[in-house]
Parts: structure tokens; C-alpha cells; sequence
């Protein structure tokens, strides 16, 4: 290996000059990669550039670096500039799909994974192996949408009735209340808890059955924090108190907040908090938080982890899932309509049979929609408390106490600000303009239309 060369190559920053759109920050945003998989893609994009360098002959990148590449073409002055560090000007090859070329893409393909394997080791699966982030779960998608299932189950509820009313009524008509309204209820929450406990167990063995190699596997706490609270406001307040415990931001009597001479930013997060902050004077958090939900560092987090929702919730180990607790809980409306329908048609009174299966649609409604946030809500951040985290040594710092702590985690001097906006955070003035964010079917695609870079000068 080119020693110098490559720590030329390390050294290079794709995000200089750092600005709120940066180049990382756009690779995140427009593909939904969290903080750390954008990153290792970065690595790896200035790997195979330097493979690209030091070799005579075609190299060709994996899906995700191709992305990557393809981005860095497009901030022309960088990548200029990033050739003349490996002083090569690397040219982009877009595989046309010939016939003719396919051997020679794949004889690249073969060579470039090679001449990597002796030069930096064995590829990061979830980078070389994959065509994008989300592909690394291996989760086949439902053949059935949840939303279609839920309209076929409606119809098929409705159609039941009349076949279990026959086969119910001679059963109805000899328990009279409260029997039956004390032995629905107290079936209704063993169903409840029974299914509890079953998705909690269906969950956590779902996430440990992810390749080690997975995203999942390397969130950052800021990721996790907006997972548990689904909220943009929090992951601001991590970056907030570690600038306030830095004293680059002051805290005035007024409970105004300004930054100090202090203006030394340790990465693009504090970098953005400080420049909204300096464009703003001096103000208050709210308004400064404000600005901040908007700003695409921030808004990344959530769309990335909103983006992961989205995907398992299409796939078919939630599908599945799904289908079981829908079906139970149907089964269970069933039972109290049919018994409605017998009260009705007998000329009994039906009032507390109709109060109960009110408040269980509501239930079942509420139920069903907890459900579909579950795994990223709770699933996700009990794995890392219980399994990830009791393995590494990194939870002593600050942004990893304020995932498991909360609140208590925050410097005494911020803590007031937090609980007033807190307080204050009735409106939508505060909400998170992410969090409602969709990624659509593309999310976390990369084009791999490319076959490979020449090696002319």
C-alpha cells in the first residue's frame, strides 16, 4: 500500500467547506442512511478510489459506493480537487447493460474485490454485498399491504355475523348478564395481555435474528433517542447541552440563550446550532428550536429512522404479525356483536354491551396503531439497553446517558429551558416537521447502473 497516498486520501473532507447542506449531509438525506452507515460509505467510496488510483486496470464499485461516487461528481470543485490528491482523474463508467460488456464488468467486479481484499481486507458486507441500506435486514416484503388487509378483514367481519349469530344464539340465550358481560371483559384482558407478551417475544426475536453486518446494529444514541420519543426536539437537546457544557453557548438570567467567543464546533450538528444561533443574536430556545427542526442534520435522523418504520411495516415478518393480532382481536369483537345482535333481536337491553364493545373498537384501533410503531418505539431501544450496550464501553458518554436516562441527564443549567418548552409544546410551533416525513418506495436506493471507473489520466 501507498502509505502517503492513502492518508492523503483519509484526510480528504468531502463536507469542506461545511455549510448546511453539505455533502454527507445531502448523501444521508436523499438516500435515508443513518449517521453511521453515511459514513462507513464515505470510507469506503475513498477506499476504492484509491484502489482506482494505484491500479492499471478496471475497478468497479459496489451499488452504495457507486452512490456515493455519484455524488461527489456532482460537487465538481471537491472531486477535482480530490483527483489531483490521488493524481489520477478518475473516470466514470456507466455500464450500458451490452451484452458484449457484462463479461468485462464482471471480471472488474471480480478483480477489484480481490486487489481489496490484499490491500484493506475483508469488505464491509453491508456496503459491498447489498444495493442499499435496508436491503442488509433481509426482510421479504408482504405480498398483502396492511391497509388491504384490514379492508378484507372489515368484509369478512360483517360477513361472519349471520353464521355466528345461528351458531352462537342457542349459547347466548341461557347466559344472562352480568355473567356474560363480566366473562367478555375478563376474556378481553387475558386476549390483551396474552398478545403482549406474545408480540414483545416476536419482536425482540426478529431483531436478533439481524445480520451482525446491519445497520441496526450501529445506531447512534441520537438515533435511538428520536426512535424512544419520536421527537426532533430531543435529539436538539443532546447537541444543545453538550455546547452549553462547553461553554460555547451561555445561558443568560433571563433564560435567553447566546453563543460565547467560544466558537469551536466538534461536528456538523453543533456546527449548525451555532450558525443558526449567530444568525438569530440573542434569543430563546423556543424560537431557536424552531429553526432548528427545519435545519437537514437534524431532520435526517427522523427521516432515516420514520424511513426504517416504513420498511419493516411493509415487510412480511410484521405483515405476519399483524395478521395474527388482527384476527384475534377480531374474533373477540365478533363474540360481543354477536351478542349484541341476539340482545337486539330478543328485545333485551343492550346498553352495557354497547358501552363495552365501544370502548373495545377503541381499544382494538389503538392497539393495532401502537403495533405498527412497536418495534421502532420499544423493540429497538430495549435491544441496545439490554444487548448492545452492556457489550461496549461507550455508554459513559454524555449522548449515551441522555438516550438511557432522559432528562436527568441534562446539565443542570439547561435542564429549566428543556421542561418550559416542554410545557409549552401544545402547538404547532414546536412539532417536528420530520416526523410525519415518508420516504416512499425508494427509500434508501442507490443506482447501480455503473460498471466500473476507467484508468485513463
Amino acid at each position: 500500500m501507498n502509505k502517503e497516498l492513502w492518508d492523503n486520501i483519509l484526510k480528504f473532507d468531502l463536507d469542506n467547506p461545511v455549510s448546511e447542506y453539505g455533502f454527507s449531509t445531502r448523501l444521508a438525506n436523499e438516500n435515508f442512511w443513518t449517521k453511521q452507515f453515511t459514513e462507513t460509505a464515505i470510507i469506503e467510496y475513498k477506499k476504492f478510489m484509491y484502489l482506482a488510483a494505484t491500479s492499471s486496470f478496471m475497478v468497479s464499485p459496489s451499488a452504495i459506493v457507486d452512490t456515493v461516487w455519484h455524488q461527489h461528481l456532482i460537487f465538481t470543485q471537491s472531486y477535482n480537487d480530490f483527483c489531483n490528491i490521488i493524481e489520477k482523474q478518475v473516470q466514470h463508467i456507466p455500464s450500458t447493460h451490452n451484452r458484449n460488456e457484462s463479461q468485462k464488468f464482471i471480471q472488474a467486479k471480480q478483480r477489484t474485490t480481490k486487489l481489496y481484499s490484499e490491500t484493506f481486507g475483508e469488505q464491509p458486507k453491508e456496503i459491498w454485498e447489498y444495493v442499499d441500506m435496508y436491503e442488509s435486514l433481509e426482510l421479504p416484503k408482504a405480498k398483502l399491504k396492511i391497509r388491504s388487509f384490514v379492508l378484507i378483514g372489515i368484509l369478512l367481519f360483517a360477513v361472519m355475523l349471520v353464521p355466528f349469530y345461528y351458531l352462537l344464539k342457542p349459547v347466548y340465550i341461557h347466559i344472562d348478564n352480568p355473567y356474560f358481560i363480566t366473562g367478555f371483559i375478563v376474556i378481553t384482558i387475558i386476549a390483551f395481555c396474552t398478545l403482549e407478551i406474545f408480540n414483545t417475544n416476536y419482536l425482540s426475536k426478529t431483531i436478533q435474528q439481524f445480520k451482525q453486518c446491519s445497520f441496526i446494529n450501529k445506531l447512534s444514541p441520537l438515533e435511538l433517542i428520536y426512535l424512544k420519543t419520536q421527537k426532533t426536539s430531543n435529539v436538539i437537546h443532546a447537541t444543545m447541552n453538550q455546547l452549553i457544557d462547553a461553554n460555547t453557548i451561555a445561558i443568560n438570567n433571563d433564560y435567553t440563550i447566546e453563543h460565547t467567543l467560544n466558537l469551536q464546533a466538534n461536528n456538523i450538528e453543533e456546527h449548525q446550532v451555532l450558525d443558526t444561533l449567530h444568525n438569530l443574536g440573542k434569543t430563546n430556545y423556543p424560537t431557536l428550536i424552531k429553526q432548528l427542526t427545519t435545519k437537514p442534520v437534524f431532520t435526517n435522523v427522523a427521516n432515516a429512522m420514520n424511513a426504517l418504520k416504513k420498511y419493516y411495516t411493509k415487510s412480511r415478518s410484521f405483515a405476519k404479525l399483524f395478521y395474527i393480532n388482527f384476527s384475534i382481536l377480531a374474533g373477540l369483537l365478533l363474540i360481543g356483536m354477536v351478542r349484541l345482535s341476539t340482545g337486539l333481536l330478543r328485545d333485551k337491553p343492550v346498553t352495557q354491551i354497547v358501552i363495552v364493545l365501544l370502548i373495545l373498537t377503541i381499544a382494538i384501533i389503538g392497539y393495532l396503531w401502537r403495533l405498527t410503531n412497536f418495534f421502532c418505539n420499544t423493540t429497538i431501544p430495549d435491544f441496545y439497553k439490554k444487548t448492545v450496550l452492556p457489550q461496549t464501553e461507550t455508554t459513559t458518554s454524555f449522548q449515551w446517558q441522555y438516550f438511557l436516562l432522559g432528562t436527568a441527564a441534562l446539565t443542570t443549567s439547561f435542564l429549566p429551558l428543556v421542561n418550559h418548552l416542554e410545557r409549552t409544546n401544545n402547538s404547532s410551533v414546536y412539532s417536528d416537521a420530520s416526523s410525519g416525513s415518508s420516504c416512499g418506495s425508494s427509500c434508501g436506493s442507490s443506482c447501480s447502473s455503473c460498471g466500473g471507473c476507467g484508468g485513463g489520466d
